[in-house]
């Protein structure tokens, strides 16, 4: 087989197309010349970085507030350490859990505690566990008893409408909040979904996509012809590829809901982060906290990257980096902070970015206590309450000790509880008060939604996290606006973006798109 011939460059030549192939050393030699500043320091930001340097990439990450790792933060509470952002991801797709594996972090992951998460808020009720068998809060069975202690006998019978409705009423919803409330009725919507969709989405059920939020669920719909018959439909199908994927499967227990799987890592969410700083510093690449980018701006010879004087940073892994730093020149950017600070930076030098629509995203506050209540023993509400839409001033709780095996192991005898609040529209009932009020307005909410009696004196110790929550994927219209968005930037030669704001939230989503917009970026820096 005779080899391509060589171009004087030392590449090959192409006979087929006619291109220009570099060698590996070619392209080894370019990459090192290459310098990548990342502005921001959340895990998509991290993850860009880290793509650019293992293949030989300079990359500089600069991040304004003194620690890394966006959405993903930890605190301390009398020796405990907590995850005071996000305390799990989602296991679709499995790219989380393969990231965590390339890390060195596979016997770190850990499974949320078996358990029922329970309902507070239900009209004539009051609280009660969440039904099982169903995806989004939509029933399979509304004369099921769990269901029906919630929405009651008039709420069973409109919901068993959807069953002896015509076919051919039915059609395609692109509203979950619509769609169920067409076919089963408000109560199913009301105090079922709803409560769902504000808790993992921090938005009403009108908002969200069914197609992005349930895949299938419209297309089983329209095959079954009826909403419940379509849950019970995609609960069969995720069981039985469950059962082919494990070979056999114990018989007795149920699959999960499309979507609703997630993990941990033992010793809290930032292990990932710290295993990320660590690998791309291992590589050669600088992270510098404390560093606030100003501007950025293009011209001939790349990109000028701006920080404010007088910062208070630090640089890591590289002796020779100034850590007092005012400005770079990169022959790429990858920004990688929240919408609004991107809007911002990129004011300038992607001008249609203005032109776009930008998204609605909710400042969540979530307050974490650590209590001395032995009432809590048992976990008297499973592992989490979710609530009605307008029945109690917070969306949600997480008991955190019967959750999560490690963090219970580390509280001995004392429990952490995640009092979350805020929603898209809504703003946080804590966000007026001072640290100390919100933490006695969790602990008040914390016993209505638990249903036991939590004096001042069961509070040992609180954290406070506040941030702005991207807007989710399944929210309608979204997918529009981050494609008008991500348009606008890729038109800009040497530039991407990345984070929650253009993928949808959740690491699942995350991770494997700045993967693929770094690698963009790689591709048009070392090929084109």
């Amino acid at each position: 087989m005779t080899s391509a011939p060589a171009n004087s460059d030392g590449s090959s030549a192409d006979r087929t197309s006619g291109s220009a192939r570099p060698e590996p050393a070619a392209l080894a030699a370019k990459a090192a010349e290459q310098h990548i500043v990342v502005v921001g320091g959340g895990i998509g930001a991290l993850i860009a970085a880290r793509e650019c340097v293992k293949v030989g990439m300079r990359v500089t990450v600069l991040e304004q507030s003194d620690a890394v790792g966006g959405a993903i933060r930890r605190a301390e509470l009398d020796g405990i350490v907590i995850d005071a952002g996000a305390e799990s991801y989602a296991t679709r797709g499995g790219r989380v859990r393969a990231l965590l594996t390339e890390l060195g972090l596979e016997d770190r992951i850990v499974a949320p505690a078996a358990g029922s998460a329970w309902l507070a808020g239900i009209p004539g009720v009051g609280a009660a566990p969440l039904p099982v068998g169903g995806i989004l809060g939509i029933p399979g069975n509304p004369f099921q008893e769990d269901v029906r202690r919630i929405i009651g006998w008039s709420g069973v019978w409109r919901a068993y409408l959807d069953r002896v409705r015509p076919p051919l009423t039915i059609g395609h919803s692109r509203s979950l909040g619509a769609l169920v409330s067409s076919r089963m009725g408000a109560k199913v919507r009301d105090r079922l979904v709803a409560p769902v969709t504000t808790g993992v989405y921090s938005a009403s059920p009108e908002d969200v996509d069914v197609d992005v939020a349930a895949p299938g669920l419209n297309a089983a719909l329209t095959s079954v012809g009826s909403l419940s018959g379509a849950v019970q439909a995609l609960r069969q199908e995720a069981a039985d590829r469950a059962t082919r994927a494990t070979g056999g499967g114990d018989g007795g227990t149920p699959a999960r809901a499309p979507g609703a799987a997630v993990e941990g890592i033992a010793g809290g969410m930032t292990v990932l982060v710290d295993a990320l700083v660590a690998d791309i510093e291992k590589l050669g690449g600088v992270v510098r906290t404390g560093a606030r980018v100003t501007s950025v701006s293009r011209g001939d010879d790349g990109w000028t990257v701006v920080v404010e004087a007088g910062a208070d940073a630090h640089a890591a892994a590289d002796p020779d980096a100034d850590p007092d730093a005012t400005e770079y020149t990169a022959d790429g950017l990858i920004v990688g902070t929240t919408e609004r600070a991107a809007r911002v930076l990129l004011e300038s030098t992607a001008p249609a970015l203005a032109e776009t629509e930008p998204a609605d995203a909710p400042e969540i506050e979530i307050v974490t206590l650590l209590l001395a209540a032995s009432a809590l023993t048992g976990a008297p509400r499973g592992t989490g309450v979710l609530t009605v839409p307008g029945s109690h001033t917070a969306k949600a709780l997480t008991h955190s000790t019967a959750k999560w095996e490690w963090l219970r192991a580390a509280a001995g005898d004392r429990h952490l509880v995640r009092v979350s609040f805020g929603a898209q529209g809504e703003p946080a009932a804590t966000a007026a008060l001072d640290d100390d009020q919100a933490a006695r307005l969790a602990l008040r909410e914390a016993s209505a939604l638990l249903g036991v009696p939590l004096a001042d004196r069961d509070l040992i110790a609180a954290h406070r996290a506040r941030h702005v929550q991207s807007q989710p994927a399944s929210i309608i219209g979204s997918a529009g606006r981050r494609d008008a968005a991500r348009a606008a930037i890729r038109a800009v030669p040497g530039l991407a973006a990345v984070g929650a704001w253009l993928a949808g939230t959740g690491l699942a989503q995350v991770i494997p798109d700045a993967r693929d917009e770094a690698d963009r970026l790689r591709r048009e820096l070392l090929w084109e």
